[in-house]
């Protein structure tokens, strides 16, 4: 797949997300990107801001297969990955598969759920493979989480642990919309009190694994001058300098962050990496991998303040 190629994809996944969702142009190119990147992303904001609506509409405009698991607090492990069931008239066991085995997984309200239940997926995201009983079960070279979660201040959350926050490629903030979108949101949608359901909506894909796949290699080979690579890695080193953060970004946050700038290149319909894709990634990529020191805390700065002033430190290449 050849950049225009790629631009084209972008365009026609936005058109048809769009006849359903207003506005949300940021977090959709993000999906995108990690959808090209082969990473998850986590979509973070209160209830009602069409989350869970964003990433249905994302997944029917991929020819792949979809699951949806709801996040409640008695969800087991099992219930995620599945478990082996003995059959009586073979006198064997079968795995009953769960929903964590398809390609498209949205892990809705993920926090909503306890740490026990959260880790289920930690293999899963990261080796697109589960272990049940001893056995390997691949998962297959699409599979892709789309998470959301309400913020931590809400009743009956659970904080997903560092470990697993490591794993998203993303963390996007869903706010509110503009007055002008929540018109048009009203105008829409404001004759029923239900979301609406995509079925109704006849929303066509756009793309099927082959495309995804060629679109991957073409990122894999996108040129990335030395400068860039220098570029990445001065900005990822300067986070754990930085004084108003305890912990800074870990070197698997430096290659996602090149694969993501290589990926977001590619829908821009170039071949090539420059700074302004690594700039605007930069945040998203590493605002939930940081930790924010007690006393820049104290002061009112927020892991996404001090990553700009490290973004405003590090001088780009020209």
């Amino acid at each position: 797949m050849d950049p225009t190629e790629a631009a084209s994809l972008k365009q026609r996944v936005g058109a048809a997300v769009h006849q359903v969702v207003v506005g949300q142009e940021g977090a959709l190119d993000l999906m995108l990107v990690a959808l090209l990147s082969e990473g998850h992303v986590l979509l973070e904001g209160v209830p009602g801001t069409a989350k869970t609506l964003l990433v249905q509409s994302f997944a029917a405009t991929l020819a792949l297969p979809f699951k949806r698991i709801q996040f409640t607090p008695d969800l087991m492990p099992g219930d995620v990955l599945g478990t082996n069931v003995f059959n009586f008239q073979s006198g064997q066991f079968t795995l009953t598969r769960g929903p964590v085995f398809t390609s498209i997984l949205m892990a809705d309200e993920i926090n909503r759920t306890p740490p026990k239940t959260q880790a289920a997926l930690l293999q899963a995201m990261q080796e697109r493979a589960v272990t049940i009983d001893g056995v390997n079960h691949e998962l297959g070279p699409g599979f892709m989480v789309l998470a959301t979660q309400n913020p931590l201040e809400q009743e009956g959350t659970y904080p997903l642990p560092e470990a697993q926050l490591d794993r998203f490629l993303f963390k996007v903030p869903i706010g509110y919309p503009s007055h002008a979108e929540e018109v048009q949101i009203v105008q829409r949608h404001g004759h029923r009190t239900a979301m609406p359901r995509l079925a109704d909506l006849h929303l066509e894909p756009v793309a099927d694994l082959g495309a995804v796949l060629a679109a991957r290699q073409a990122v894999a080979a996108l040129r990335l001058s030395p400068e860039i690579v220098e570029y990445v890695v001065a900005l990822v080193r300067a986070t754990r300098q930085q004084a108003s953060l305890l912990y800074g970004a870990s070197p698997r946050a430096a290659a996602m962050l090149a694969t993501a700038s290589r990926a977001r290149a590619l829908l821009e319909g170039r071949d090539y990496v420059i700074p302004d894709d690594v700039k605007a990634l930069f945040l998203p990529t590493l605002a939930h991998r940081v930790v924010l020191a007690p006393g820049a805390e104290v002061e009112g700065l927020s892991g996404p303040g001090a990553l700009q002033q490290v973004l405003e430190q590090v001088p780009a290449p020209r």
